[in-house]
Order: C-alpha cells, then structure tokens, then sequence
C-alpha cells in the first residue's frame, strides 16, 4: 500500500489550522505523516502544528507557490495530498487517495471540489457554481485536462519531482494549483473525483478586494503559461497523452504491470 503525506501551508491562520488538523486526527486511514508549512506567521501556528503531531517546516519567503513547493519538497510519503489550513477533509479523505492511487498506476494526480461553509447561503452557492464551476470548466478547456484544486488534491511523489523545474517558484503572483496545473505533462494521468470532499471556508468572497486580487493572479498565471505553450499544443499534446494512458490500462487489466507514468512528453522545462 501506498504511504501517503499531508502538506498544509499555512500564514497566520492557526484558528483554521486548528480544525483542519483535527479533521485529520479521524481519519478512517490516517496519514503516515503531516506537514504544516509556516509561511513566515506572526501567529501560534507552529505551535498549534506541533501540537497536533504535525511536522513543521518553515518557509519564510511569502506566497503559497513557496510554501507548496516547501512541503512537497519535505514530504516523504508516495502520494503527496495537499489541504488549505481551512479545508476541512471528510474522514475517508486519507482513504480515498489510497484507493484510487493503489488501484490505477497510471494515476498521478487526483482532485476533487470544495463545498464552501461559513458566509451567506448565496456566496456559498455562487462559490460552488460559479467560482469553482467555472474554474474546473475553464480550465480544462485551456489545459487539455482536470485542473487541480488548491485545497483538495494529491500527487504521486515522482510525479512531484518530474515536474518541480517547470514551476514558476519565485513568482509571488502565482497560484500554486494553477501553476502545478500547468506543469502537469500530457501523460500524466489527473481525474477529478466527486468522492474526494473537503469542506472549504467562504471567506474569499467576504471582500471585493480580495476576490479581485485572485482574479487577477489567476489571470498573471494564465498569461506567464500561456505565453510558453499554446492552447492548441496543449490539446494536440494532451489528446496523445490520453490515448497512452488507456494503452497502459488495458496493458494493466490484461496483467501487465505498467509503471506510473511521470516523465511527460514534452520538454522537461518551459523556461
């Protein structure tokens, strides 16, 4: 069986910490390890980390594409599971990874969607339609496949590594989900999975500013992308990538053991 690793990044959000960490404390299959990335807090986040048996490393330079690179990085585990310091993951979260890797080695990335808690009914509703509805459908339309989902999603650990070099790491402006998203190659096997919930604060939608500051790096992330591979190689790229994957699973089903695809067929680096 797989071991798996948590990574949650967090900057002065020990309250929410708190009760992510506790939601992994009852796991049905509890994690072989837990990693909570300091991002530099002036709170008692590491304190509330070492409390709950999770492992601390710190990340003093800001932004979440850091912090995630920094747990990743750390972790040792063969699936490599990433939570917000407010998502908070349904007691089979930890089992469900398992499940789905252990039973398909061309699996290399698993996401699932958010249902939103705290604000007003309709900020929840539109966060769940419109601001992650859209995002998934968007995305895939521009990626060629699932994009993954900063607070619910896992990675195989070699697939970790053979992407790493395509991250923009030193890009404050970047979102990590949709970075990571982009240095998924066409061979990389990413569903998304109805089953894997979290639960995911509303806060984002409490203030305009805040909202639009995440527009408008979604945006940077896009264009910073876009601008070293096109839409349409993409497609072409990913279209190929699929078709070898299912070459691999019937090779599996007929009693092969295929490997669990990391490498890519494009290029190791974009930059």
């Amino acid at each position: 069986m797989s071991t798996i690793s948590v990574v949650v990044p967090s900057r002065d959000d020990a309250r929410m910490l708190r009760h992510c960490l506790a939601a992994l404390a009852v796991q049905t299959r509890p994690p072989d390890e837990v990693i909570v990335v300091d991002n530099g807090s002036s709170d008692d986040t590491a304190t509330v980390a070492r409390a709950a048996g999770a492992r601390v490393v710190s990340e003093p330079r800001p932004g979440v594409l850091h912090a995630t690179a920094a747990g990743f990085d750390a972790a040792t585990g063969d699936i490599i599971g990433r939570l917000d310091a407010d998502s908070i993951p349904s007691p089979e979260w930890a089992a469900r990874l398992e499940e789905r890797f252990d039973a398909d080695p061309t699996l290399t990335g698993l996401t699932g969607t958010g249902r939103f808690y705290g604000g007003t009914a309709l900020r929840r509703l539109l966060g769940r339609y419109a601001y992650l509805g859209g995002y998934f459908w968007s995305m895939r339309v521009v990626m060629g496949h699932v994009p993954v989902f900063g607070s619910n999603f896992a990675l195989r650990r070699s697939a970790w590594l053979a992407m790493r070099e395509r991250l923009h790491i030193d890009d404050p402006r970047m979102h990590d989900d949709l970075d990571i998203s982009f240095a998924i190659r066409p061979d990389m096997g990413i569903e998304f999975d109805r089953e894997l919930r979290v639960g995911v604060s509303a806060r984002p939608f409490d203030s305009w500013d805040g909202l639009q500051r995440r527009v408008e790096w979604a945006f940077h992330g896009l264009a910073v992308n876009l601008g070293e591979e096109s839409v349409a190689q993409r497609q072409w790229e990913c279209a190929a990538g699929r078709r070898q994957r299912r070459r691999l699973q019937r090779a599996s089903r007929r009693g092969g053991t295929p490997p669990a695809v990391t490498s890519g067929t494009a290029p190791a680096s974009r930059r």
